[in-house]
């Protein structure tokens, strides 16, 4: 395999990242809070510039075309489907009496006209498709607030589930643990009260020997609950 030159340099098409602002917000400059804090944003005053156009803070969010000397094709109060149908069926006519001029005279200046129709048309389709922005922030909002709801309820489902687990379980394992101590008690019993026991028991119990009996009992609940 062929070796790169020593004085052949692999360089990136990218430009280099700002190291002088990467080590600023190392991982110890942040853990000891050393790192500059972000600029803060700049002021609102009454107008401000978005890709180059002025706004003002007071117009509202869909301007009106009036106010950007664009002329309006169709009335104050409209149908929105129905003037988008309109303005549709306008361009492909407009569309058409274009190529008409291309193909027979292609130097005149009704091209350019038809152009700048065709310019108004798009437009004004746009200013209509724009009016549906609130509506659609609207629904957008709307169907996260669904998903977020649905998804809480699944969750609380998955607790309900898991609470009548665990209350089955902590229900199985105290009957278990009854059924055990029952056991025991028996088996207790039992040797008490076998012959053999009987005849090496002495007659009387003392209150020491008591004692220790109860102890060793409890001590065997103990094992049997580290157990379980």
């Amino acid at each position: 395999m062929a070796a790169f030159p020593s004085e052949m340099e692999l360089k990136s098409t990218f430009p280099a990242p700002p190291t002088q602002y990467i080590n600023l917000y190392s991982e110890e400059s942040i853990r000891r809070g050393r790192a500059p804090r972000p600029p803060p944003p700049p002021p609102v005053h009454s107008e401000y510039s978005m890709f180059g156009v002025p706004f003002g803070t007071d117009e509202p969010i869909i301007r009106p075309l009036e106010s950007q000397s664009i002329r309006r094709l169709y009335p104050q109060s409209y149908d929105q489907r129905r003037e988008l149908k309109k303005l549709n069926h306008s361009v492909l006519v407009n569309f058409m009496y274009l190529l008409d001029i291309l193909i027979k005279c292609p130097d005149s200046s009704k091209r350019t006209d038809k152009i700048e129709d065709l310019k108004l048309l798009f437009i004004n389709m746009h200013h209509l498709i724009n009016e549906f922005r609130p509506h659609q922030a609207r629904e957008t909002v709307r169907v996260m607030l669904e998903i977020q709801k649905r998804q809480r309820h699944q969750i609380a489902e998955r607790l309900e589930r898991l609470e009548v687990c665990v209350r089955r379980q902590v229900t199985e394992a105290l009957s278990s643990l009854s059924d055990s101590i029952t056991s025991t008690a028996d088996i207790e019993h039992l040797l008490r009260s076998s012959p053999e026991e009987e005849k090496l028991k002495p007659e009387s119990v003392t209150p020491k020997q008591e004692h220790d009996r109860v102890s060793s009992l409890d001590r065997l609940m103990c094992s049997i609950v580290d157990a379980l």
